[in-house]
């Protein structure tokens, strides 16, 4: 069976590469389980894993789903993965550096954070075949972007450059195309760095409280507080004492 998703971890560091480049990475049933695997795996191992980066092979992103997809799973499973990508404990990167449409971009709006190439598009394009986004499109990108322009995005069918897409806050970091694999692996180190409890449980808080007001929020953060890491005493010790 050819793998359609391939795996690397180099450290705390895991690497998930969309491999179907001659379809576009478009996304049929054998990768959603091929990568429903890698998660269920991934969700046993947050001490030892603390970045999960999702990036493709060939000369797009993801042109999202496979329209001649033979597979058959219920309806929910599909969008039930992507939702699985977004509740990883780990802090999980997109790295997009050419084109990422409608089932793509539903892939990487469930990411933490979306680094991009001044190559890379992005866009919407349920509306050319008369289908409605049901992996996620209608909830994460108006939270990313704002119902106005998640509105002219979904309606419109547009493709829109990596600047365009930087400016309406799609894209959190923009790099020129030679340096992003760079980029996207010292942005994995500097999430490393930081303790795995705190990104954790600072990426479920976050999750909890999104949607509440600023009082319920701030209760939930006083009444439902994690605590301080293992080793808060140790690194705190290490900081006081470097020369």
């Amino acid at each position: 069976m050819t793998v359609s998703l391939l795996r690397e971890d180099t450290g705390a560091l895991c690497t998930l590469t969309l491999n179907r480049p001659d379809k576009r990475n478009a996304l049929d049933t054998v990768i959603f389980q091929q990568l429903d695997s890698e998660l269920a795996d991934l969700e046993t191992c947050p001490d030892t894993i603390g970045c999960v980066i999702v990036r493709a092979n060939g000369p797009a992103f993801c042109g999202g789903a496979d329209l001649n997809d033979g597979g058959r799973v219920p309806r929910s499973y599909k969008p039930q993965v992507i939702e699985r990508l977004s509740r990883l404990p780990q802090i999980v990167i997109a790295q997009v550096h050419a084109l990422c449409v409608t089932g793509g971009l539903e892939l990487a709006l469930a990411a933490d954070i979306i680094v991009a190439s001044h190559a890379a598009q992005f866009g919407d394009t349920h509306g050319r075949w008369g289908l409605v986004a049901g992996w996620g499109m209608s909830q994460r990108l108006p939270r990313r972007i704002g119902i106005s322009q998640a509105k002219l995005l979904m309606m419109s069918g547009r493709i829109i450059s990596a600047q365009e897409a930087h400016r309406i806050g799609l894209v959190d970091v923009l790099v020129n195309d030679n340096e992003l694999d760079g980029a996207v692996v010292d942005l994995a180190h500097d999430i490393l760095a930081n303790s795995r409890h705190t990104n954790r449980e600072t990426k479920t808080m976050l999750a909890e409280t999104e949607g509440l007001s600023l009082s319920q929020g701030l209760a939930h953060e006083l009444y439902r507080h994690p605590g301080s890491a293992p080793d808060t005493e140790e690194r705190i010790k290490r900081f006081l004492t470097k020369d």
